[in-house]
Parts: structure tokens; sequence; C-alpha cells
């Protein structure tokens, strides 16, 4: 359900070469869209016009999501699995909107979110000069600090009002390009209207992935400041109409990431250390949540979002190890490496930045179990070490500061830490439990690591501690150790805060010795790579995604598998032909109280060929004239290859179209305001 970066093969997928963009790959950034090739591919392009105004209107969302203005009232477009905590946290065990799905029908009814922060870039600069120079000749963590001090004093410099706006220097091409990117921030974001979970998750883990698809994941959040909706003049048009086959569609969010870049001694790392460990490690944690979460109804409640996340990642981590140890895959990654240090054989000035990643690689072999154990696995523990570390960094000048604390950082740290939003103790107990006793099995108990998170304590007995004793689920316990700084957290005796200062030194270390032995040897080594790269393929170069704003481009178009067409949409009426009465096929209850009322030939789910990846989860799906015609909220399995290619032929993305949310707004989850709203009649 989630649309999570991710990588499954088969052995029709046709992996590019490094950089070469073709048919509709991309995950362009808003300045360098490839407008001729468009052009060219597709008889028309958007001009510079359309560009900006589509760029004003993109919404990132701070919990790893994209979004859309879609009113002049900030009303925000995005997916309800993006929403989908904030819909527990304002749920409880009598009223359970989750479950029931929610509407406001006033604006005091809509809930806050926690910890949201919706977020609309103003400007991107490239600060690449800026950057590599205060690197200069520096080697090792001396690279590193120059390189995170630059990145802290432009944000500080671009951004002197950060009650309203948000700074961020991002690094493309591994280096080869630095972009500061403004941002217009909203720090109160409040839901709106979701519907129920099930007609968001159905089908769920069987379908997620897949396609056809019958899912209504789509919500609605509004940005608000100084108390009321803020105005926004630029936002996308509502067009509840089905989509035409073949025509244009752009997909406009945030990439989170993509490993498209990596060489082979990389993908070896993935393959035969990362990854094997990821596999092991989530499928217990699975299986422990599983288990608890039937010792009561309540715990069933209260742990369902957190199993479907982990549902999702599982399920990518093992199309990654799946695609990894597939050798025909394997092998055109391989050559298309042979093909860039073929090109580039003979440029001195490029020389051999390979060697230089494999020895960095090796190092990071080395370190990896060590780093990946490094603290346990808990939102309390999160707030702990958060607290532990901002009262340290804040007394330091920004440029030694550890990044995300910077002074333009600050501010969405500060709200994590200290918004209020419900803690359920028994999944924090349960997380820490196995992270612990993950550290000690692959650690082993004799190791100096071990004994620092552990003492003479189980994991079991530690986490029943720290979990029992802590008062940081109070928000305003956190609040009063960020205001009081460095004095109030070295004079706390909260368990989880003592807890987390005996181990920060030892957490600081093992980034130390990343940053020395991996990071700055990647920071020149990648720097050439992306200039052997610009240099073999030109123009076609486009970075790996960053969860920074880009733009795709592609067509309503189905695909053909195993000798069969497969479609290009669904129809409301085929959620009752596929439901089965049986957990995830179960119908929405809201679905069959009003059966007779929808209109079942109504577009539900639709395809299209454009690139993406996670974090484009409630990106707008956007048609020529400017309008949004949908959300984007999965791709197909084909699709989870877009972590190391892109594939024409075979991957789509998933999308939700307006003409079922609409559908849904005046017939199912019946919501007048909304509707009204959205074609332009204030409320």
């Amino acid at each position: 359900m989630r649309l999570k970066s991710g990588l499954f093969a088969t052995a029709a997928l046709a992996v590019m070469l490094p950089g070469v963009a073709r048919a509709d790959e991309g995950m362009w950034t808003f300045d360098a869209f490839p407008a001729a090739r468009m052009k060219q591919a597709y008889g028309w392009a958007p001009d510079q016009a359309w560009l900006d105004k589509t760029r004003a209107a993109a919404v990132r969302l701070t919990g790893g999501c994209s979004a859309s203005f879609v009113s002049d009232m900030g009303l925000i477009l995005t997916n309800h699995h993006c929403v989908a905590t904030c819909v527990e946290e304002n749920s409880t065990g009598s009223n359970n909107i989750l479950v029931t799905g929610f509407t406001a029908r006033t604006p005091g009814e809509e809930k806050k979110c926690a910890g949201q922060q919706a977020e609309v870039v103003t400007s991107i600069r490239d600060v690449t000069a800026a950057v590599k120079g205060a690197i200069g000749t520096a080697s090792g963590a001396a690279a590193v600090a120059a390189r995170n001090a630059a990145a802290a004093r432009l944000e500080a410099e671009g951004c002197t009002d950060k009650a309203t706006t948000r700074c961020q220097v991002v690094s493309l091409y591994g280096g080869g390009q630095y972009k500061l990117y403004t941002y217009r921030k909203y720090s109160d974001v409040r839901l709106v209207w979701a519907p129920e979970a099930q007609a968001a998750q159905f089908g769920g883990d069987p379908d997620n992935f897949n396609f056809p698809r019958y899912s209504m994941d789509a919500s609605f959040l509004r940005a608000y400041e100084n108390g009321k909706p803020v105005t926004t003049p630029a936002f996308l048009k509502w067009n509840p109409r089905a989509p035409q086959d073949g025509e244009a569609t752009f997909v406009v969010g945030n990439p989170g990431s993509t490993q498209r870049l990596l060489t082979m001694d990389q993908l070896a790392f993935q393959r035969e250390v990362a990854l094997p460990i990821s596999l092991t490690t989530q499928s217990e944690l699975r299986g422990r949540l599983i288990s608890a979460m039937k010792e009561s109804p309540e715990k069933a409640r209260e742990g369902a979002e957190t199993l479907s996340g982990l549902e999702n990642g599982l399920k990518v981590t093992i199309g990654r190890v799946k695609a990894l140890n597939d050798p025909a895959f394997t092998a055109r990654l391989a050559a298309a490496e042979a093909d860039l240090k073929r090109r580039s054989a003979g440029n001195a000035a490029i020389g051999d930045p390979w060697s230089a990643i494999s020895a960095a690689t090796v190092a990071q072999r080395n370190s990896h179990i060590e780093r990946s154990f490094a603290t346990p696995s808990s939102q309390l523990f999160g707030y702990a070490l958060a607290l532990v570390r901002a009262a340290s960094e804040r007394q330091k000048p920004d440029a030694e500061r550890l990044p995300g604390f910077s002074t333009s950082a600050l501010p969405l740290l500060e709200k994590s830490v200290t918004d209020e939003r419900p803690i359920t103790p028994w999944i924090e107990q349960l997380r820490m439990e196995w992270s612990l006793s993950k550290a000690r099995e692959y650690l082993g108990a004799d190791h100096p690591q071990t004994k620092l998170l552990l003492g003479r304590e189980s994991p079991e007995a530690l986490s029943a501690r720290l979990v029992s004793g802590t008062r940081l689920g109070d928000a305003s316990v956190r609040k009063a150790l960020w205001d009081g700084g460095a004095a109030a957290v070295a004079a706390s005796t909260d368990p989880l805060i003592v807890y987390a200062r005996s181990i920060d030194a030892n957490a600081r270390a093992l980034q130390k010795r990343y940053d020395a032995e991996v990071d700055a040897p990647l920071i020149s080594a990648r720097a050439k790579l992306a200039d052997a790269r610009f240099a073999a393929y030109g123009d076609s170069n486009y970075p790996d995604a960053t969860f920074t704003l880009r733009i795709s481009y592609g067509k309503v178009q189905g695909w053909t598998e195993a000798g069969r067409p497969v479609p290009t949409r669904t129809v409301l009426g085929g959620t009752f032909d596929r439901a089965t009465g049986a957990e995830p096929f179960d119908l929405p209850k809201a679905f069959v109280a009003n059966q007779a009322r929808i209109d079942k030939n109504v577009t539900y789910d639709f395809v299209t060929t454009n690139d993406i990846i996670g974090g484009n989860s409630g990106s707008p799906v956007i048609d020529k004239a400017g309008t949004v015609i949908g959300a984007a909220f999965d791709g197909n399995i084909h699709s989870l290859g877009g972590n190391y290619g892109y594939d024409g032929t075979l991957n789509r993305t998933v999308v939700v179209s307006t003409a079922a949310v609409q559908e849904a707004l005046e017939k199912i989850y019946p919501a007048p305001n909304l509707v009204a709203e959205l074609r332009g009649r204030r409320r």
C-alpha cells in the first residue's frame, strides 16, 4: 500500500546505462526539465509558466510523502497511507476513525497532525562551487566536516526567517552537484478527510505492488498559519474525470531515494551484507508484532498501522534480495558499468574513482554491523537521543554541529520532538526488545558494544525498565528538557535520558569512523563519477532521487503480463466483484451501506508509465492542462526495479483517480463542504 523504494527484477528488466534516460525514464529536477526530449517524443512539452505554476502547487510532507495544494485555502491532496499515522493518533478505542473514516464538517473539526509539516519549494540555487571550494583538498573526516560546515553556512544565510522558511543543501549525483533548496513551510497541518482504512487498504499485502487495484488511497489535509487556513493562490485545479488511454501525464513529487548510480562493489555490499540482515530482522519484528496483536482487540487496533508499514518494507526487501541474486540482472548492471569505464578510459581528470569506491566499501563492510546496532529502535528512545544531542550540539558553532542539528534544521527537529502525540508503550517495548536482542545476536554477547548497550540486563528487562520508567511520553516533559538545554538534560534522571547519555559517545565515534573511512573517500570519487557520466552521456543525465522536488512525464498505458494485456484502469464496481468477505478482501462498511448509490462505472485506479519511487506517495498526477486527475500511491511489481533501473515496457505507476475520490466525497463519505471547495466555491 505504501509506495516505498525497493527493487524487484525479472529477466525482462532492461536496465538502462547509468545516466542515459530513455523513453519515459527520469525523475527530473525542475531547473533541468528535458522539454526538447519530451516534445520530440510527445509532440508537446510544458513551457516555463506551466512548470512554475506546477512547482508552486507541489507540497512535500515531512512524514516522507508528497502532496499538492488543490484549493486557494490551503487544501492538500495526498494519500491515505501518508496520513494514517495522524488518523490513528487521533483515534481512540471508542472512536476509531482509522476504521470508520473521518470527515471534518467545519474548520473547527479539522484535527492536528503531530510532527507534520508542509513545504513548498520557492527557489533552487546551484551552490556547487561554494561547497566544493570549502572542501578543497581536505581528506578524511576533515572533508566531511568542511562539506557539512559549508552546507550549514549556506542554509543559515539563505533562510534568515526560520518561522516561515526552511533551507536545505542537497547533494546531487553523489556529490557532483550541490543545490540550495528554499522552502516556504507550514508547520500547522490538519486532517480534513480520510476514508475508512479498509477502503484505502483493500486487498492488503497480497495486492500491494500489484494491479488491478481497488484502493481509495486518498485523503485531504489543510495547511494553517496563525490559527487560520493559509491562502494558497498557487494550486492545481481539481478535475474529477476519467483518464484517457495514451494521454500525457506528469507526476510531481519528492521521490525519496534511488540507487541507480551505485557501482558493482556497492551492489555486492547490499547483496552480501546489508540486505540479508534487513530481511532477517524485519521478518522477526513482523512475527513479534503479529503475535502481540493477537493478545487483545485493543492491541490489534493499536498495532495495525505499524504492521502495515512493516509488511510493506519487508516486501521491498524481499524484492531487492531477489534482484541482486539474479545473475542475468547483475550481468546487465556490470555491462553498464563496463561501458562507462570504457568511455572514461584515458581521461586523466576522472582517473579511477571505482577503486576508491571499492576501498570505501570494504571499510563499510567492516563497520556495518556495529553502526546498524549502535542504538535501539523506539520512538521514545528517539526522543531521548534527539534531546541529548540537541543539548550538546546547540552549544557549538553551526559549522561544527552534526548534520540535522544546524540552525536551519533545528525548528523542524524541535517540532518533531515536542509536538504532542500518543505513545503506545507495548509497541515501544516490543521494538526496543527486538532491536537490542538483534544487537546481541549479531555483535555477540562479549562484544564491548553489546556490554555497553545491555550492561548486565537482558533486552527484555532493560526495555521494560526504560519504557515503564520514562516520562518522555509526555510532550510537556520533552518541551521542558528542550527549552532547558544542556543543563536540564545533564541534570535529568529520566531513565531513557540517562541511557541515551551513556551510549551516545559510542554512536558518535562510529559515525566519525564512517565519515573518515567511507563518506570522505566517496565525496571525491562520486563527484568524479558524475563528471564521467556527464562526459559520456551529456544532458540525458539526471540525478538519483534525494527526497527533493522532481517531475516525471509519461502516459496512461497498460502493459503485457505473461502474454496477456493488463488494462489501464479498474472501476469502482470491481471492488464488489473482488470482495470475498474475508480479510483483506472484505468490503468497507461505507461501500456496503451505499452500494446502490455508487456509480460502479467510475474509474477507480489507473496506471501510467511515469518513473517514480518511494516518497512519490501522494504526488499529484497532472494532465497537459495542468489539472490534477489523480494521486500516485503505488507501483506495479515491476516498478520495484526502479530502485536500480527503469523499464518502460513493464514499470507502471498506480494512481487513484480524482473521479473516484469525487464519487466518494459525494456518495460514500459525504463531504459537501469539501466538494464545494474543490469546485472553487467559498465555504
